[in-house]
């Protein structure tokens, strides 16, 4: 079996390979519901919790690590600013805080590269074509600046980006004074993001996959349901044991308990087998696919740099 590695962050902070995905559905009961869930995972042996504002989970995970009896300090929480609150950081880290029912957390993330407009009411205020309305200010660079302070007040122990590219770290690089320690993208077996992977290694940047087994979709490819026969295990195993052997952290959200256990609990593939995933690469984004006018949110691939 391989064994779950500990990756070190560029400013020293370590972080567990496999987390949680705390995405728990749209509604209040649904999100509530996620406890049922994320504090068995704790209990049997998961230290990386994965949650955003935008998920509406901050406070069902603080809930869960109050009652799990695992001490804080064994626990690496994620969260990320909402793309509503550029400009309002400093408030946004406070009111994360204050639902986890923590001091700090592990890991900030600006969730998305653009700014969406503030509705106090809607996280998904819509324009008359029903899509997302983004504001040109504040910019990226100018909420980084804004992290960089978060970081510096204790109050989170690492900061990094969400969803961003070769083009947007770039662009964020010519303003920033502390080079984000990780980037959260959609990463799977036909999404590899190859060339995305060797810029963040370059600039000392862990990438982390979301959405990590690529849903059905791709865990019913033949090629990795054949080697989980081989293996005897399940393709979303075969897959998992593919990013870490890749150096890349992921965040796959489970509620089944038993698919959590299979989710840390990897085999070690041969060379040939990682090559034969590899090469089910196609580029396809499952997602985050733009809509038929090419928006993804607010956003289209270009401005995204995708």
């Amino acid at each position: 079996m391989l064994e779950i590695p500990t990756y070190t962050l560029n400013n020293g902070v370590k972080i567990p390979a496999i987390g949680l995905g705390c995405w728990s559905g749209m509604t209040k009961e649904e999100r509530a519901a996620g406890y049922n869930w994320m504090l068995p995972a704790l209990q049997q042996g998961y230290r990386h919790l994965d949650t955003a504002v935008l998920y509406g989970t901050e406070g069902t995970v603080g809930r869960a690590i109050k009652d799990s009896g695992v001490p804080r300090e064994e626990i690496f929480v994620t969260t990320k600013l909402s793309w509503q609150d550029p400009g309002r950081v400093a408030q946004a880290i406070d009111k994360s805080l204050e639902e986890l029912g923590l001091d700090y957390v592990d890991l900030y993330l600006i969730h998305w590269p653009f700014t969406v407009k503030y509705d106090e009411n809607n996280t998904e205020p819509r324009n008359a074509d029903g899509d997302i309305i983004v504001l040109d200010t504040p910019t990226f660079n100018d909420t980084w600046a804004e992290m960089e302070q978060v970081l510096a007040s204790g109050k989170a122990k690492a900061i990094g980006v969400s969803n961003f590219s070769i083009k947007t770290i770039e662009q964020l690089l010519t303003t920033a004074k502390v080079v984000p320690a990780v980037n959260q993208v959609e990463l799977h077996p036909y999404l590899a993001q190859e060339d995305l992977k060797k810029y963040c290694d370059s600039k000392g940047i862990l990438l982390t996959a979301y959405t990590p087994t690529g849903y059905s979709k791709v865990r019913n490819d033949p090629t990795l349901l054949s080697l989980a026969t081989k293996y005897n295990v399940t393709s979303a195993q075969i897959i998992l044991s593919w990013h870490i052997t890749r150096g890349v952290a992921a965040v796959p959200k489970s509620a089944n308990i038993s698919h959590q256990k299979e989710n840390i609990s990897l085999p070690k593939l041969d060379p040939e087998d990682f090559k034969a995933v590899s090469a089910l690469d196609k580029g396809e984004r499952i997602c985050n696919k733009a809509n038929e006018r090419g928006i993804v949110w607010g956003w289209n691939y270009e401005q995204l740099g995708w």
